[in-house]
Parts: structure tokens; C-alpha cells; sequence
């Protein structure tokens, strides 16, 4: 809600200061908007899609019985799939836990949660390209293996 506030009062200061430019990328956000929202609004439909199939409640039987090595490659197939907040993805984390899943498997899935996006792929393909979607993408389960090779051997 802050930030909401925040960015009106910016718009409104900024109005002040100059109204032509501020219309204009008012008009400019509006097109761009037009543009993005229908792949936005399919990529909402693949991402509740993907929540009916890969509930928190699955994730947990699969990844909280204290494998390692099996668990950390499903956990980064669990994490690359699917699409969750921090506030969400975090507590799951603590739960694993409980669960039994090892650090190096909570590390696997968090970390390609936030850094590998599948589902969010033709999104980014549309507006990066997809040479820099792959890179990106690459980069970000490399980055996730090597975390959790260190989390693993550190804990």
C-alpha cells in the first residue's frame, strides 16, 4: 500500500513539474501495458496450472524425506516450475525442514525458484529474446547448483 502511495505522490509531483512529459509517459505506460497484459494474463493461467498439479502439500512429499541427491534434482525441477512469492516460498522452506528435506535441497528450491523461471520463459522470450532468456535462465541454474553444492557441503 506504501508504495502505491509513493508512486501517486511521484506522479503527482511530477505532473507539477512538467505535464506534457508526464502525459506523454502516462500514454507511453498505457501502450506498453496493452501490450504486455495478454501475455501476462497467459502466463497466470500456466502458473495456476502449475499450483493445481505442484501443490505445497506434493513438493513436500517429494522433497521432505531427507534424500539428497535425488531430492536436490527434483527439488530444482519443483523450483523451476513453479512460481511463488518469497513470503510464500520461505515458509515452505521452514516446513521441508521440519519435514526432513536437507539443506541442500531447500537451497536447490529456493534458489531456483527465484532465479529459474520455465514458466515464465515466453514472457521473457518476448521482451529479452530468447538467446537472453536461455542465458538467463542457464545462468540462474548454474548459480542454484553451486549454492546448494555449498550449502550442502557447509551444512
Amino acid at each position: 500500500m506504501i508504495i502505491y502511495l509513493i508512486a501517486g505522490i511521484a506522479l503527482i509531483i511530477s505532473y507539477l513539474i512538467d505535464k506534457k512529459k508526464t502525459i506523454n509517459a502516462l500514454k507511453l505506460t498505457y501502450h506498453k501495458l496493452k501490450k504486455i497484459l495478454p501475455s501476462f494474463i497467459i502466463m497466470l493461467i500456466f502458473v495456476s496450472i502449475a499450483f493445481y498439479f505442484v501443490s505445497a502439500d506434493t513438493i513436500t512429499k517429494y522433497l521432505g524425506n531427507g534424500s539428497q541427491i535425488y531430492g536436490m534434482f527434483l527439488a530444482f525441477f519443483f523450483g523451476s516450475i513453479s512460481i511463488m512469492p518469497g513470503f510464500i516460498a520461505f515458509p515452505l522452506a521452514g516446513v521441508l525442514l521440519e519435514n526432513g528435506a536437507s539443506y541442500i535441497v531447500i537451497a536447490a528450491f529456493t534458489t531456483t525458484l527465484m532465479m529459474v523461471g520455465v514458466v515464465t520463459f515466453p514472457v521473457e522470450k518476448e521482451y529479452l529474446g530468447t538467446k537472453v532468456s536461455l542465458i538467463r535462465n542457464t545462468i540462474g541454474l548454474l548459480i542454484a547448483l553451486t549454492v546448494s553444492i555449498i550449502i550442502g557441503v557447509f551444512y
